[in-house]
């Protein structure tokens, strides 16, 4: 028993401290003033956020800035659309959004198909003609904030 709670706690000891080297070097997740300049320029949507990302976030953010040079303008446009728009998102509509993408990626290739011809249907409508059907059909508000 007390052989099992001194393995418990040395391993939690060398995790600690294992992280906390990691996090001192700028390991795996760096904070916001390690980060490179061009890191920082494709990021600064989540500069005053980025240190309380979770891990799995930045590395997710880092890949992006990572590949961020090798897109075409558009792309980089694009991601900075998004990146701007998830920061002034609060936790819970992030969470709703979080949701969404894991039911849609849940779907069948066909019926994901059939939502982005529907969505690509929305998209060609005029606003006149998307207020009206936002005032007929309450449950699809917010639609004009989902890309592609």
């Amino acid at each position: 028993m007390v052989r099992t709670s001194l393995a418990a706690t040395v391993l939690l000891i060398s995790l600690a401290s294992g992280l906390s080297y990691a996090e001192g070097k700028g390991g795996p997740y760096p904070k916001w003033v390690q980060l490179s300049d061009s890191q920082r320029q494709v990021l600064s949507p989540l500069g005053s956020e980025w240190d309380s990302l979770r891990p799995w976030q930045r590395e997710k953010m880092l890949d992006i800035a990572r590949d961020y040079p090798k897109m075409n303008a558009t792309q980089q446009s694009r991601v900075q659309k998004r990146l701007s728009d998830w920061s002034r998102m609060t936790p819970f509509e992030r969470e709703n959004a979080r949701k969404k993408y894991r039911q849609f990626q849940a779907l069948s290739p066909q019926k994901k198909e059939e939502l982005r011809k529907k969505w690509r249907e929305y998209k060609d409508l005029t606003e006149t003609q998307r207020q009206t059907l936002r005032h007929e059909h309450p449950e699809l508000s917010g639609a004009d904030d989902l890309e592609n």
